[in-house]
């Protein structure tokens, strides 16, 4: 009964070996179902991807936020555990960084030892039992989502609410006094070409798995829309940090249409659209909707202001959009940037959009995107390299504890 609970950056051309791993771990820093956020569509799809590979998974959640169990996960893998995070714990009291003591249940290690599979760490935020000598005899991996004492900074520098501001400057810090503890890993699976290299200069062992996602192919429409869209989950400082500098420094210099689609806008960021006619806020719409403005804009512009993992509307807007548009940090190191149009400068964003209006968007371009994601975006074979990682790092000795 199922209950719910290549050496560094270069994709080898080489045919991928047969693994003789059968059934894995994965603990889960959030549930990962609906897949509605870049960290749950990862973990989602690679649960999926490996279970079409045949792998057994052992699958072991966080909840909170008023989570509940998710069914859809059962069909999925063996056995899912839940816990709950743990609740009561002062976010600015202690050494250890809060996304760690808060995910450390003893009922997880006891479960981790009821057989000897290989364990996949899902984030830095899972890894509290990674230095325990009782796992020392086990194959353990740790996906890479962020470098996440970066992460953390650049969250801190979005925030504007001064006390949510400490907290991520002081949890940046207990996270890159924390992060050695990859040292015990065998391994480690970065999101990106750019983690990959920093993981690698710093502690070796560093692998490029590329995010797993909800594509299977390309499905941009030819022909031309007639709008720009940016969107994002506008509730993170981030994305409306993002979504705030397009509606003041980019937008007003279009007469497009413009629309910003997400859930939970600012306040400062409606007042700031509501000054222009031509940009209006679409908020807290389904995925469907998002899906259909994504496919049928002429221009999904995207802005980040922290260069950190790879940002999955990036890869949704490429495989479901027609002309893309980002700024730098949005696609430096993704592999992606030859299918952007990029810029840093608001005036020379501007006329890269207006230049894509110019001209329709073709079935050869469309064609070539599909060749380009397919080489380093495709599931299947992510999941296979992934396998593949575990066998290797299994004939590794095991880390001095």
């Amino acid at each position: 009964m199922k209950t719910l609970l290549n050496p560094v950056i270069e994709q080898s051309e080489h045919p991928i070996s047969p693994v003789n791993i059968s059934h894995i771990h994965i603990i889960a820093f959030d549930l990962p179902y609906p897949p509605d956020y870049g960290g749950a569509t990862d973990i989602f799809h690679k649960i999926r991807s490996l279970h079409n590979l045949g792998i057994k998974i052992t699958l072991h959640v966080f909840l909170y936020k008023g989570k509940m169990p998710a069914p859809a996960l059962e069909t999925l893998t063996e056995k899912t555990h839940y816990y709950y995070r743990r609740r009561g714990v002062n976010p600015f009291f202690g050494s250890m960084p809060y996304v760690v003591t808060t995910r450390n249940s003893e009922q997880l290690l006891r479960n981790l030892l009821l057989d000897k599979h290989p364990i996949l760490f899902e984030g830095l935020h899972t890894t509290a039992y990674l230095n325990r000598p009782e796992l020392k005899d086990r194959t353990m991996v740790v996906r890479a989502h962020n470098v996440e004492h970066n992460y953390y900074r650049a969250l801190g520098e979005a925030e504007r609410r001064w006390i949510k501001q400490k907290f991520f400057f002081l949890e940046s810090k207990r996270l890159r006094q924390y992060e050695p503890i990859l040292k015990q890993a065998h391994a480690i699976a970065a999101i990106s070409p750019m983690e990959t290299a920093y993981f690698q200069k710093t502690y070796g062992k560093s692998n490029y798995i590329p995010a797993f996602h909800s594509n299977s192919q390309v499905m941009s429409l030819p022909g031309k829309g007639n709008y720009v869209l940016y969107h994002g989950n506008l509730s993170i400082p981030e994305n409306d940090r993002a979504a705030i500098y397009l509606v003041n420094e980019v937008f007003p210099l279009l007469s497009q249409p413009c629309i910003v689609a997400g859930s939970n806008p600012s306040a400062t960021l409606q007042n700031a659209a509501a000054k222009y006619p031509h940009i209006q806020i679409k908020a807290n719409l389904t995925a469907e909707e998002i899906f259909d403005l994504v496919r049928n804009a002429h221009v999904n512009t995207l802005v980040t202001f922290q260069s950190t993992g790879i940002k999955l509307k990036l890869l949704n807007a490429l495989y479901r959009g027609r002309h893309v548009v980002a700024n730098t940090p949005m696609v430096e190191e993704t592999q992606l940037e030859s299918l952007c149009g990029v810029s840093d400068d608001p005036k020379a964003m501007a006329h890269i959009i207006k230049q894509c209006f110019l001209e329709s968007f073709e079935s050869a371009q469309i064609q070539a995107r599909e060749q380009h994601l397919s080489h380093t975006f495709n599931n299947a074979r992510n999941a296979q390299k992934l396998m593949q990682l575990f066998q290797n790092a299994g004939q590794i000795p095991t880390p001095t504890l």
